[in-house]
Parts: C-alpha cells; structure tokens; sequence
C-alpha cells in the first residue's frame, strides 16, 4: 500500500516590472523527480499544522520567514512512490533574501505568461491556471439598475482593472438579455484579458462569443460532464455541490450566502468558518458570495477563499 503524504506549498507572489509574478524553483539531483519545477514546500512533520510546515519550509528552502500567507487549493496526486495531498497557500509578504537553498534553481514567471520552464511536477500544472484568475468576480445587475447605468458602471470597472464578469440578469426579456450581452462584449472587447461568462445559458454564450458559462447550482447537479467552453463555473451552496463542481473540473466555483444579503433578509448563511471549512480541501478556487463588499476581500482570503463576488458592491 502507498504511503500518504501531507504537503504544505507556498504560491509566492510579488509585482514584477510586467505584472503579477509567481516563484517556482527546480528539484535537486538526488530528489524523486529530479529536475522537475515545483511550487516550493515540503512535507508536514508529526505535530505540525499545515501552516507550521510552510513557515518551517520555506525558511530551511529559500531562506526567508513568511509573514502571511493564504490558505488556497489543495490537491490529491497519485505519484507511483506516493499518495500526496498537497495545500497550496499563497504568499506575498515575506522578510529575508530568496535564494535556492535546497534546489538547483528558481526562476519568477509571469501570471498567465508562458510558462518557460519543464518539465512542471503534475500536481502543479492546474494551479497554474487558477492563479490567472482575478480576486474580483462582478455579476451583473441590469435589471435593478438599467440597462444603460449597468453598462455605464462596467464601463468604469474595466478601466478601473476588472476582468471577470457574469452576465447574470435572467429576468430580462430574451431580446432585451440578448442585446445587454451583446453591449457587454463589445466593451470588454477593448479590455484584453477580461473574461465574460453568461448565467445558466450556453446557447446566450455561443450566439455572443463569451468565453463560458456560469452554471446554477440546479443545473450543476443536473449535469454529468464539463460543458465544451474555455471556462465554466458553478453556484453551490453545500459540501456536495461543491464537490460536483471540482469532479466535473469546473474552473471555479461561488460558494453563498457567505453572509446575510440584503436580498434575502433574515435567510441563514454560512458564516466564515464554515466557508473555511467547507473551502479547505478544494481543489478549484472558490469565491465568497453573499453580503460580500469589497473591503471584505482579505477577510475572504484569510479563509481560504479566492477571492470574492459581489452584485451590488464592485464599481
């Protein structure tokens, strides 16, 4: 029987010259999968929290103390030495000079540039696509506001950085919908990088060219494969929805009512810890919804969230 492992890895983050930037560094000769480019961490030893580890880690790899770091995705991967279940966490705040203690190399690389290091260990390769997520997912909100104001307030988001978006607005007439998201896409045509998902509808999304679907938790457990679209997402509320979404290989997921909305008042929610909870083992990035404001986003992250929705609050 193959033994278990439990990983801590840090995702370490800074501003580079060309954007957002993150570390790998190269396994040593000597190392199981020598060679191979790696997301830095190590092992958990008896007594330690996840946490303790990546500290611990971090300082023996590269030499420097994380000051904060994020719980983020984890991940189970079947190696043929071993069973090893990985935490990502991502960091930004570190003291101390970086340098490849333990590795033969380290190299930054740009979110969502090319990747221009291999071989990448297997378990790593789907973080590296979830890191070109933003923290901010905006929902749009058309048929409270109007048409025109909610064009008007997109407008001003994408020059502000914005660039993920849900053409939500189901209740609108389907000539009215249909025009709404034609008038989203021209304008986010003129941001590079912004990615537009449409609510419940794939034939909405291919007769607009946006780039997939946000799919409602109902039809989420109705479903038994990946819609064919270059990102899908899900609505869930529970344990089970969540785990749907990530055995389907969804993108991302919405995890609410994280708090009380003003929507639905008086309707239970789920609280902090158990997002956390409920977070802690997912293998897709999950964003809180439900009561969010955009002030609220270290809070989300600190409990294992990617980041955050909002339907009223993003500008």
């Amino acid at each position: 029987m193959k033994k278990h492992v439990e990983v801590a890895a840090a995702v370490l983050l800074r501003d580079g010259e060309q954007g957002r930037e993150f570390l790998l560094a190269q396994r040593p000769e000597g190392k199981v999968y020598a060679g191979y480019w790696e997301f830095p961490g190590g092992k958990v030893e008896p007594g330690e929290s996840l946490h303790e580890a990546l500290v611990r880690e971090i300082q023996e790899e590269l030499g420097v103390t994380i000051d904060r770091a994020w719980p983020w995705l984890s991940c189970e991967y079947d190696y043929p030495h071993a069973i090893v279940h990985l935490k990502f966490f991502r960091a930004m705040s570190w003291h101390g000079e970086i340098a490849p203690l333990e590795h033969s190399g380290m190299t930054w690389l740009k979110i969502g540039g090319p990747t221009t290091v291999a071989p990448i260990l297997p378990a790593n390769g789907p973080i590296l696509r979830a890191l070109e997520l933003p923290a901010l997912y905006a929902i749009t909100n058309a048929a409270e506001n109007g048409v025109a104001a909610e064009l008007a307030r997109l407008q001003a988001a994408l020059e502000s950085g914005l660039r993920l978006i849900q053409i939500r607005d189901k209740t609108l007439p389907a000539d009215d919908r249909l025009a709404f998201a034609n008038a989203v896409m021209e304008l986010t045509a003129e941001h590079p990088g912004t990615r537009v998902l449409v609510n419940d509808d794939a034939s909405l999304a291919r007769e607009v060219g946006a780039h997939g679907v946000h799919l409602s938790a109902g039809q989420l457990v109705q479903i038994e494969e990946r819609p064919p679209f270059e990102f899908v997402a899900a609505s869930c509320h529970n344990a089970a929805e969540l785990a749907k979404a990530a055995t389907l290989g969804l993108d991302f997921a919405l995890l609410s009512p994280v708090l009380p909305t003003a929507s639905h008042p008086g309707a239970p929610s789920l609280g902090w810890e158990e997002f956390a909870r409920l977070t802690d083992r997912s293998p897709i990035p999950v964003f809180a919804l439900g009561g969010m404001r955009p002030d609220m986003l270290d809070t989300a992250l600190e409990h294992g969230a990617h980041g955050i929705a909002l339907l009223r609050g993003w500008k």
